[in-house]
């Protein structure tokens, strides 16, 4: 272990060594991961847990449809980001940044390595992607680039960890985007609430994929004369392809705000404008009222007398239009009874 006045990042220290007992294993492992997320999603999410919570906003979704796929996939990748984040946090911050390896026990007295779990998670997320690809109609760029296989030499310790990096970033910085898009299908009219949401959702896109590049790249360059010829090419080029579909999410959030904020102003608008329909409605129902008020002070009864006219004036919304219906009553009889905010009682 260095000394104490070494500021050298831990990961710098790593020893070269085997990940896991259960790397060999890691293709069966991802298989079992692959048909528990196929019997979630067929047994479990879509046709009973989804509809119990969603109701007519996911049964109203055409089977097979782009839409319903979405829906359901940003729920099983919103949940398994969630799972590994629970799993992984501790052994992540211990290897990469504290002072454990990848065989240090991941409880006290436990034969479970710090290294079981990271390979475990790692194939969690690997097999994430990998529903994705087979479900999504069109497959997001991260979907590729973690999913492509790197250099494994003898840098393959080092080359895990900085691989739990990235992966810990995106769990992070991906996971808040699936739920603004699960609210955004459930919540489709509420613009004020989805403008704010999807705002937030790019300024943590973008913050996270500067947060990533700059620690990314710090403990890339750190570990320089410990990588191979073929991962010091390989590692930036991975980087572009990360960070590029990065900010092509953070753009799409980018849109989504600008469109809820159009969507709001528009829907605003027309509020207005209902409000300035109604106001007018109004006012021609006081006209009307004073006139018929006028003219009922010149009628005359049966008995030579003079009778009071009493107007009521009732105002009914029949969608975007209204109409105004004014009786005038005289001794509880009806004098006349018209429909027409414009006409007068003669």
């Amino acid at each position: 272990m260095a000394k104490p006045s070494d500021g050298s990042p831990h990961i710098t220290k790593v020893p070269l060594e085997t990940i896991s007992k259960l790397a060999p294993f890691s293709g069966l492992i991802l298989s079992i991961i692959l048909i528990l997320y196929f019997a979630i999603r067929f047994y479990i999410l879509e046709p009973i847990l989804l509809p119990l919570i969603y109701k007519s906003t996911f049964t109203s979704m055409p089977l097979g449809s782009p839409l319903r796929l979405g829906f359901i996939n940003h729920h099983i990748a919103g949940l398994t980001k969630f799972l590994i984040l629970l799993l992984a946090a501790y052994p992540f911050i211990s290897v990469a940044f504290l002072t454990s390896s990848l065989h240090t026990p991941f409880a006290k007295g436990s034969s479970v390595t710090m290294g079981d779990i990271l390979i475990v998670v790692a194939q969690m997320l690997i097999a994430m992607y990998i529903f994705e690809l087979l479900y999504r109609p069109k497959i997001s760029p991260s979907a590729i680039a973690i999913s492509l296989d790197l250099v494994k030499e003898r840098d393959a310790t080092i080359e895990f960890i900085l691989c739990t990096v990235w992966g810990a970033f995106d769990i992070i910085s991906e996971f808040l985007p699936h739920l603004t898009i699960i609210l955004y299908r459930v919540y489709p009219h509420s613009h004020a609430f989805l403008r704010k949401i999807f705002r937030i959702a790019a300024i943590t896109t973008f913050t996270g994929t500067l947060a990533e590049t700059v620690l990314t790249m710090f403990l890339f360059g750190s570990l320089w004369e410990r990588w191979t010829l073929a991962f010091k090419v390989a590692t930036p080029m991975l980087h572009v392809v990360f960070t590029a579909a990065q900010l092509w999410g953070t753009w799409n959030f980018v849109g989504l705000y600008r469109r809820q904020g159009v969507l709001l102003r528009e829907y605003e608008k027309r509020k207005d404008e209902e409000e300035g329909r109604g106001d007018r409605s109004l006012s021609l129902s006081e006209e009307a009222r004073d006139g018929n008020g006028g003219s009922g002070e010149g009628h005359e009864s049966r008995g030579g007398g003079k009778t009071e006219g009493a107007v009521s004036v009732v105002v009914v919304r029949q969608g975007d239009a209204q109409r105004v219906k004014e009786t005038t009553l005289s001794n509880d009889f009806a004098i006349s009874e018209r429909g027409s905010p414009n006409s007068r009682t003669s």
